[in-house]
């Protein structure tokens, strides 16, 4: 992807997906904007270009691209299309009836795992599923997302042996980054 094509990127997820307003982490720390996936996932031409882009962001020799649940779904289920890569479906918690799964799709076993989510911040809820995957035997060493927010995720992703691949930035969006208020 050329700069400027990164670019015009950046400016429309920014347009269509980031959010000014209060907005309170699972950490009690509120920030002053937010990137709401779920109007990015309800773009269709957005989301394509935005899954174009982030197929470009996958390591050689990925197997299974796994999707965290709730905004990493949409976006794997189209980066599966566009690569042709098979899509696992991971839930925080197994499933409390039918075959009580956490992890839908494929076997993930003994092959590489891609994990996919929409924003990483602090990284906890990336490395549950890391810890879960490794359990299960999928060796993980990469994680991708469409937006990184400077809030310490790639340093504890780092220190766990998996490589942040983030699509953008705050600092590649029009208007920098988000304060943290409190």
């Amino acid at each position: 992807m050329t700069v400027a094509t990164a670019g015009h990127l950046a400016v429309r997820i920014a347009t269509v997906a980031c959010v000014s307003g209060s907005f309170e982490l699972p950490d009690g720390r509120v920030l002053d904007s937010y990137f709401d996936e779920y109007q990015l996932a309800a773009d269709p031409h957005l989301l394509h270009d935005v899954v174009d882009a982030m197929a470009g962001l996958i390591p050689k020799g990925a197997e299974v691209l796994a999707g965290v649940e709730l905004g990493g779904i949409p976006l794997v289920v189209a980066l599966s299309a566009v690569t042709g890569l098979p899509a696992a479906f991971l839930r925080r918690l197994p499933k409390r009836h039918g075959a009580r799964r956490q992890v839908e799709g494929p076997t993930v076993e003994g092959r590489r795992v891609v994990l996919v989510d929409d924003v990483v911040r602090s990284g906890g809820q990336l490395l549950a599923m890391v810890q879960m995957l490794r359990v299960a035997g999928a060796p993980v060493a990469d994680a991708l997302c469409v937006l990184e927010r400077p809030l310490g995720g790639r340093l504890l992703l780092s220190q766990h042996g998996v490589t942040l691949r983030p699509l953008l930035t705050e600092d590649d969006l029009p208007g920098g980054t988000s304060r943290a208020v409190s």
